[in-house]
This record gives structure tokens, C-alpha cells and sequence, in this order.
């Protein structure tokens, strides 16, 4: 597939996604990118998250490639089950975070995102993560990347893939992604 031939539907995480990050300049440079809204980008809530994911896929007029980051990849595990699975060709999913970590049901309160689901996406999907991530073990990324059936990659030390450890323009990212989508295919309906 090419990026022309899609709606690519960007889940940035915690706070939202900088300009100067690469989801930011990614949505600015693509211009079938477009981000997956939510009311409340500071105190993320599962069903509010999941719901605007499954609408957004649901109006989307082109194969849908989801790119997502942080707990927008705990936002797909969740909505998994509801979303029309012949709209998505793929998911692009870049530092998982781990919010069944105690401090985030003490930060956040009942935010929903755990237990982390374990099922399968049922669309392809790539899931890169970094080996001294602060927010989400290696390790644990890799057993929910299986579970979901998504390929995993560690891309080394890259910290949690924010403009902070130095993600702004990230055209290895860039390249990555561009090798992700060309072995998708259009989703059968």
C-alpha cells in the first residue's frame, strides 16, 4: 500500500502529541494523517478513548493504517473487539506504556486501560519498543505484542520515543514506517 491510499489514523498518547515530536510532524507532512481526538488529553479514560477510536474508524473513507503511541496502543488492545476490522489494514504501534504500574491507577485514579487486553488484533501490526522505555519493560511490551499478533521489534535504547529522548523528526521511524505500510494490503471487506 502507499500513504496516499489511506487514512491514517494517528493515537498519540499521555498529553497529546507535540508539533516538534514525530507524531506532530508526521500529521503536519502527511496529509491523509489525521489525529484521533479526545476530550481529556491529560487524564486518559478507556471508554472515552475507545469510543472516539472506533467513530474515527468508522468514518474513515480509505483502508485505515492506525499509528500509535504510548496508551493509544492500550486505547487499540481495547477497542479491538468493536472496531470494523474490514476498514483496518494495519497498526503502527511505537513505546507501548504500562499502565497496569501501580502508580498509574494512584496518578490517574480508575482510568480503565488495565488489565491490558490479551487478544489478537486480528490486522497486522508492528509494535516497536526500546529497551530503557521508563514507562512499559521490554519484556512485557514483547508478551502483549504476541498476544495482540503483532511483530516486535526492539529498536535499542530509545527511551520512551517522545521529543524528550529525542524523537522530534525520527526519520529512522520514518523509514520504518514506510517499510511497515508497503507490505500491507487493503483490508477484505
Amino acid at each position: 500500500m502507499k500513504i496516499r491510499d489511506t487514512d491514517l489514523l494517528v493515537l498519540p498518547g499521555l498529553g497529546n502529541a507535540a508539533d516538534d515530536d514525530w507524531q506532530g510532524r508526521w500529521l503536519a507532512r502527511m496529509p491523509t494523517a489525521r489525529r484521533v481526538e479526545q476530550h481529556d488529553w491529560h487524564k486518559p479514560q478507556r471508554e472515552a478513548w475507545v469510543d472516539a477510536l472506533v467513530e474515527a474508524v468508522a468514518e474513515a473513507t480509505k483502508p485505515v493504517v492506525l499509528i500509535a503511541h504510548s496508551v493509544g496502543i492500550l486505547t487499540i488492545a481495547h477497542a479491538s473487539p468493536l472496531l470494523d476490522k474490514s476498514k483496518i489494514a494495519g497498526a503502527f504501534l511505537v513505546g507501548v506504556s504500562d499502565w497496569e504500574r501501580p502508580e498509574m491507577a494512584e496518578k490517574f485514579g480508575d482510568h480503565g486501560f488495565d488489565p491490558v487486553p490479551h487478544e489478537p488484533f486480528g490486522f497486522p501490526a508492528l509494535l516497536l519498543a526500546s529497551s530503557n522505555d521508563p514507562t512499559c519493560d521490554v519484556e512485557r511490551a514483547e508478551v502483549w505484542a504476541r498476544a495482540w499478533g503483532a511483530r516486535f521489534v526492539v529498536a535499542g535504547e530509545m527511551g520512551h520515543f517522545n521529543a524528550a529522548s529525542g524523537h522530534g523528526p525520527w526519520p529512522e521511524g520514518l523509514m520504518t514506517f514506510a517499510q511497515f505500510i508497503a507490505t500491507l494490503t487493503p483490508p477484505s471487506p
